[in-house]
């Protein structure tokens, strides 16, 4: 025994690395190490012998499993201490600040309009984006030769062929969640409804696909007065400045009286100023729910009226942030983005400001 003990402990003093140090591991107290064979021999032994012997087997192969755990111990310090050294950083450099995504120019506005309208008592309302030509244009009082349903502006989705079932399009605005809702939480009601829309348009003010917000109210004894100072109060808002509007009579199939709305702005060297001058944008339209409208969506137009308006939220942020070209927006263009994007901590609130 004590020549096993000089010679294991003598190794596991010696061994440079824990791949050897397992060899000898294996060796000594393996399923067939040497010290294991030897305690194999107990069972041949007398009883006197094996008092004698065990114990002294025993002790040795404790004292080399707590060797090969003290080498193995130091064995990775040992590493450990390599691989600082290796790695060594000196932490008094200046750091290199990494680069960093903003928030695109359309979600920041979007966050805005609906901080604002929110504040006013209007919820979100979503609804998909594709959908059949009933929702999109026939409960919204647009006639089957209405221009807008066209293959020139609108997109339709293939069908197959037997299907009865009527065409679907990618939605040319918002209005059919205001239809959904109305059928689903009847009256009264007021909501929003931000989201992607589709035409078959492109240029510098155009897009085939953009972002359009609806805004719906509908009770008892709802006016245009009440569509204009939620109009006037929300971009004050949007702005910043005391904003005033004007309406112009118009026509949409969904609206009845319709009307566009202007704002007042000042022009300046090619720049737009809001709220102040005498020149006027327009920027949206609007009008009180047609009441073929408010029965489509379940609602008795006997009891019930109310106003609807829908505003580009693509123009609106190059309105507001003084973003020349619409086309811009969908390019990925990462210096566009660092230069018109928005921290992410910058969240639009009423109290902390637009």
């Amino acid at each position: 025994m004590d020549d096993l003990r000089q010679k294991y402990l003598g190794r596991i003093a010696e061994a440079g690395t824990e791949a050897a140090l397992e060899e000898l591991r294996l060796a000594a107290v393996g399923k067939k190490g040497e010290v294991s064979l030897a305690m194999r021999e107990l069972g041949r032994m007398t009883p006197e012998e094996r008092q004698v012997e065990g114990p002294r087997l025993n002790a040795l192969k404790d004292e080399i499993n707590s060797a090969l755990a003290a080498k193995k111990a130091a064995l990775e310090d040992a590493a450990l201490d390599e691989r600082l050294r290796a790695e060594w950083l000196d932490v008094t450099l200046p750091g290199r600040p990494r680069p960093q995504g903003t928030i695109h120019p359309v979600s920041q506005v979007t966050e805005e309009v609906t901080a604002i309208l929110a504040d006013m008592g209007f919820a979100v309302a979503e609804g998909p984006q594709i959908e059949d030509d009933w929702y999109n244009f026939d409960a919204l009082n647009i006639p089957s030769h209405h221009p807008a349903r066209t293959e020139m502006d609108t997109f339709y989705m293939a069908g197959k062929d037997g299907d009865n079932r009527p065409p679907h399009v990618l939605r040319t605005h918002t209005s059919p969640v205001q239809i959904r809702s109305m059928q689903q939480h009847g009256a009264p009601l007021r909501i929003i409804c931000p989201g992607r829309v589709y035409r078959a348009d492109y240029d510098q003010t155009h897009t085939p696909m953009f972002h359009q917000v609806e805004g719906l109210a509908i009770d008892r004894d709802i006016s245009m007065a009440n569509l204009k100072w939620v109009l006037e109060e929300f971009f004050s808002a949007f702005f910043g400045t005391k904003v005033k509007t004007r309406f112009r009579a118009s026509h949409f199939p969904f609206t009845e009286p319709s009307a566009e709305v202007d704002i007042q702005c000042s022009w300046e060297g090619g720049t737009v100023r809001v709220g102040e001058g005498d020149g006027w944008l327009e920027v949206l339209g609007s009008g009180m729910v047609h009441p073929k409208v408010l029965q489509a969506g379940g609602i008795d137009p006997a009891v019930w009226q109310g106003f609807a308006f829908g505003m580009g939220i693509d123009r609106m942020a190059m309105l507001k942030y003084g973003i020349p070209d619409l086309r811009a927006f969908f390019d990925s263009d990462l210096r566009w983005l660092r230069h018109y994007g928005f921290s992410a901590l910058q969240v639009p609130t009423l109290h902390g400001g637009l």
